[in-house]
C-alpha cells in the first residue's frame, strides 16, 4: 500500500522471450533433396539411353563396366595392383611394385570397339536402306513394263534381277527382232525408245550405272582388225548416248565397256541370239567403290609407255581378264 494513501499500484512485469530456431527450420533437407532429384534425374536418362540404343550398343556398354581399367590402351600393370582387364584396382594410387600410369594421349580400345560396332552398324543399315530401294526400283520398272505402251511389246526383251553388284536391267535379242542391225552398232528405234524410257526410272535412284555390251560367239572378220570387242564396245557407247537423249544425268555413268561373247547369257549355247544384249547395272556404293579400286590398281600397275617388251593389248581386250573372272567366280564384280 502507497505510503500517501492512494490506491495501491501493480508491480510492471516484462516478459523477454527468448526465440530459438527449431531443426525443420534449417537447410540442410534442401541439400539432401536435391541430391535425390539429381541422382532420379541421371536414372531416368541412363534408362532413356539404355531404351534408344541398338543391341550392339549395350552390348559395348556391357562391356565397358564388366572389364574396368585406370590404364588406358593395351597397357598392363604387375601385382598386386592387378589393374587391367577383370581387375581393376581400387585406387589411383601407384602401388608397391607396380608400373607407372603412362603420361599423355593413349589409345582407348574400349572407344575403338565402340566405334567400331557403331560404324558397322551404320554401314549396315545403309546397304539395307540401299537395297530397299533397288528392290522399289525393280518393282516401279516390272510395272512400267505392263503398263508403258513403250515398253510392253518388248516385255519378253527385258529381263531384271538383283545381282550382288545391284539391279541388272539386261535388254536381249530375239531371232526376228534385233537390237542392232548386223555387224552394226547402230540402235533399232524400238531399242533407242527402251533405253530413253529407262533413264527416267534410273533418275529416281543416286547409284551411278555400268553399262556393257555383249555379242554372241559368231566370229566377225574385217580387214581393219574390227572385231566383236570393238563392236560390242560400240553398241554400249550407243545405249549410252540413247540413255542422255531420255534424261539420263551424264554424272550417272560410272563406266561403259565392251566383253564381246567372254560374259554368255546362256552358256550352253554362245551363238543363241540372246547373248547379244546390253547390260545395264544400276550399282550398289560398295560395287561402285570396287570398281574405282580396281580402276585405280590396273593403273598403278600398268607399264611405262616408253619401257621395251610385248606388246600392249589394245583397250578393247581389257575388259576380257575381268570378263573370265566373273565367269569363273560369280558376283564378282565386271570391270
Amino acid at each position: 500500500m502507497s505510503e500517501r494513501g492512494g490506491p495501491p499500484q501493480q508491480p510492471i512485469i516484462v516478459r523477454r522471450v527468448h526465440r530459438r530456431g527449431h531443426g525443420h527450420h534449417g537447410g540442410a533437407w534442401k541439400v539432401a533433396y536435391a541430391d535425390f532429384v539429381t541422382a532420379m534425374m541421371a536414372f531416368f536418362l541412363v534408362m532413356w539411353l539404355i531404351g534408344v540404343g541398338t543391341r550392339e550398343q549395350r552390348a559395348a556398354i556391357s562391356e565397358y563396366f564388366r572389364n574396368p581399367s585406370l590404364v588406358p590402351g593395351n597397357a598392363t600393370l604387375a601385382p598386386p595392383g592387378r589393374m587391367g582387364p577383370g581387375g581393376a584396382s581400387d585406387s589411383a594410387i601407384k602401388l608397391g611394385g607396380a608400373m607407372d600410369l603412362p603420361h599423355g594421349p593413349g589409345k582407348d580400345t574400349r572407344g575403338a570397339a565402340a566405334a567400331s560396332v557403331d560404324g558397322r552398324t551404320v554401314e549396315k543399315e545403309a546397304r539395307r536402306q540401299e537395297q530397299a530401294r533397288l528392290q522399289e526400283l525393280m518393282q516401279q520398272l516390272r510395272a512400267a513394263i505392263q503398263n508403258s505402251q513403250a515398253l510392253a511389246p518388248f516385255k519378253d526383251q527385258l529381263l531384271l534381277d538383283i545381282t550382288p553388284e545391284g539391279l541388272r536391267i539386261q535388254i536381249v535379242d530375239k531371232l526376228n527382232r534385233p537390237m542392232f542391225d548386223l555387224g552394226s552398232a547402230q540402235l533399232k528405234p524400238y531399242t533407242a525408245d527402251i533405253l530413253r524410257e529407262l533413264a527416267g526410272f534410273i533418275n529416281r535412284v543416286p547409284n551411278r550405272i555400268s553399262i556393257s555390251g555383249h555379242t554372241d560367239d559368231a566370229p566377225y572378220s574385217s580387214g581393219n582388225r574390227y572385231g566383236n570387242w570393238e563392236l560390242s564396245a560400240d553398241r554400249a557407247n550407243a545405249a549410252r548416248r540413247a540413255l542422255l537423249d531420255g534424261g539420263l544425268q551424264d554424272a550417272k555413268i560410272a563406266r561403259v565397256v565392251g566383253l564381246a561373247a567372254s560374259v554368255p547369257f546362256d552358256k550352253a549355247h554362245p551363238g543363241d541370239p540372246i547373248n547379244r544384249r546390253i547390260s545395264i547395272i544400276v550399282m550398289t556404293r560398295q560395287a561402285e567403290a570396287a570398281a574405282l579400286s580396281q580402276e585405280l590398281a590396273d593403273e598403278d600397275a600398268a607399264p611405262p609407255a616408253a619401257t621395251a617388251g610385248p606388246a600392249a593389248a589394245s583397250p578393247a581386250a581389257l575388259p576380257a581378264a575381268s570378263a573370265a573372272a566373273a565367269a569363273a567366280a560369280p558376283g564378282v564384280l565386271v570391270h
